[in-house]
């Protein structure tokens, strides 16, 4: 890869139209009033028809020079703190409504890629891009979303309006505090560093929030990086390298991810790249060190991507390697990628490190539950569209008998929010067998599946009848140890033949006579199945909604055992 050229300093901002405007608007006024004569007979009555005007109404006179001065004050203060101090951004927005679910989901908008969540003064912030003109027009702008939890979000309002600026509209990127000031825009800013998109032009421009990250305004010197040439030049993640004293930045470029340093988030300077010819245009890159659960002692480093797994038999994902990085080059163990979710729909994933974990022995993630293949098909809740975000899982790096792989599970806070368990009786399963149906909410089926000793099935499979028509089967192949998602809920016909194609999950280390634990958290139309524990993991968008779903199980050439089965509603959260 040819080295980007350092970006030559950007011009000195000129007036805007609305200024210059504004100034010929005034100057051409004053000047009319100068030249204006005074209509005979009407100025010498003038100053008694004011001073009468004066006594009867002094207290609404008095009250407009307040409002007056008052606005005055203002404007005198905004020019003392200069623009460099950021704007003096609206109150806040008071959510739209405290959300019963468990996730990020749309309401009357096109939902797509998270921003990775960051930690303010106790409180996750994270964002999402919407399109509230959905379909009728494009762009997007930030949602904001707040959490004490990492379970229970709420609705903020929109932190960055669509095509605010002539670069485009605000895509995916990520956002850091800069403790130090390192920008030169004050110690503690908000920075987020994005893609915008202009007759087809991709670039990064940096926005800065002085508010706690509920509003942004972007920087006068936009680019900070402008595109060297090519089509795909997207979605930067940006940490801070304490190791170097720099900020590092992850880019995707097409078929290659290119990394980048700065001083100030502003100068950026080309290093290296890791380039892939076999998964499609790679997007929403992440690059992060993480220490073995095992061995805390042990650190290595994870560099993911949102892919094409076609060449692996499978749909788009989140793919990574586990590898060394030194700051400017990533060197994987394996060749071969990895996938962190097995299911049709975990895209544009996010990661971030607990700072209350010392040991950086847990990370959390959250990605898309959708697929570009089929998001706007989904008859989403409340008028949304695209796909809401999985809930919040917690990571954790292990060895395995091909090197180090993530295994993800649902973060502990999830238990906070569950209600009363309503438990099903142990069975023996021979064919199929109702069970108890879902709760009208969303919920979390836990059930254990043993193969009957004597005559144990080949396969068996959990099926959740949606109250709209069809079922989604969520099953363990005993035969081929593994675990897989099959979508039957489309009996309209919507869907692209990829949403047909069955997810698959490998458990090589299962034993075909061992029980196999699943834990399905279940809403509106998302399942996210979790698999011995962490073993496996496979989330699936839905044409049908599940909440309220019906449950059987069915025992193929064979018998299984369910037992420890339960239906747990989540409360409404606050």
């Amino acid at each position: 890869m040819t080295p980007i050229p350092p970006r030559p300093d950007a011009a000195p901002p000129e007036a805007g139209p609305h200024e210059a405007a504004a100034g010929t608007t005034e100057a051409t006024l004053t000047a009319t009033r100068a030249s204006a004569p005074a209509p005979a007979g009407v100025a010498p009555r003038l100053p008694d028809r004011i001073r009468a005007l004066a006594r009867r109404h002094r207290r609404a006179l008095v009250t407009v020079v307040a409002i007056l001065v008052v606005a005055a004050l203002v404007v005198a203060v905004r020019g003392i703190l200069g623009a460099d101090r950021g704007p003096v951004a609206p109150p806040p927005p008071a959510p739209r409504s405290a959300p019963g679910g468990i996730r990020i989901s749309p309401a009357g908008e096109f939902m797509n890629d998270p921003q990775r969540p960051f930690l303010l003064d106790g409180v996750w912030h994270t964002y999402a891009l919407v399109n509230a003109d959905h379909p009728d027009g494009n762009g997007s702008s930030w949602r904001h979303y707040t959490s004490t939890d990492l379970v229970t979000w709420h609705d903020e309002g929109i932190a960055i309006d669509k095509y605010d600026t002539p670069l485009g509209d605000a895509e995916t990127g990520s956002v850091v505090v800069d403790a130090a000031g390192t920008s030169g825009l004050g110690a503690g800013t908000v920075v987020a560093i994005l893609t915008q998109q202009s007759d087809g032009v991709q670039r990064q421009s940096l926005y800065y929030s002085t508010d706690g990250g509920r509003r942004f305004a972007p920087y006068a010197g936009n680019p900070v990086m402008d595109n060297p040439g090519g089509p795909d030049f997207r979605d930067p993640k940006v940490v801070w390298d304490a190791e170097h004293g720099r900020w590092s930045m992850a880019l995707a470029e097409g078929r290659r991810i290119g990394f980048y340093t700065s001083p100030d988030l502003i100068h950026w300077t080309y290093r290296s790249d890791f380039a892939r010819d076999d998964l499609g245009t790679l997007e929403t890159p992440d690059v992060f060190p993480i220490a073995s659960a095992e061995d805390p002692g042990r650190v290595r480093w994870v560099l993911g991507a949102s892919a094409n797994g076609a060449a692996q038999g499978r749909g788009t994902g989140y793919a990574y390697w586990v590898g060394g990085f030194d700051g400017e080059r990533f060197t994987p163990d394996d060749d071969a990628p990895r996938w962190l979710d097995q299911g049709a729909d975990f895209y544009a994933g996010v990661t971030w490190a607990d700072p209350s974990d010392a040991a950086s022995t847990t990370r959390y993630a959250m990605g898309w539950a959708s697929s570009w293949d089929y998001a706007g098909r989904l008859p989403l809740r409340d008028g949304g569209a695209g796909g809401a975000q999985s809930i919040v899982r917690a990571l954790r790096l292990v060895p395995d008998g091909a090197g180090w792989a993530l295994r993800s599970a649902p973060v502990d806070a999830l238990r906070q929010r569950e209600g009363a368990s309503r438990d099903m009786a142990d069975a023996r399963v021979v064919g199929t067998a109702d069970l108890d149906g879902a709760p009208s909410g969303p919920s979390r089926l836990r059930l254990t599946l043993t193969p009957d000793a004597g005559d144990p099935a080949r396969e068996t499979c959990v099926r959740l009848a949606s109250p709209e028509g069809g079922t989604v089967t969520v099953g363990y192949d005993a035969a081929r140890r593994q675990a897989f998602v099959v979508r039957d809920d489309d009996p309209d016909g919507i869907m692209p033949d990829s949403y047909d194609r069955p997810a698959t999950a490998p458990l090589p280390d299962a034993d075909p006579a061992a029980p196999v634990t699943l834990d399905l958290v279940v809403d509106d139309r998302t399942v996210e199945a979790f698999v011995d524990g962490d073993a496996a993991v496979l989330t699936s968008a839905t044409v049908g909604s599940l909440r309220g779903a019906g449950l059987s199980v069915e025992a193929v050439d064979g018998a299984t055992r369910v037992s420890d089965a339960s239906w747990t509603p989540f409360d409404a959260g606050a």
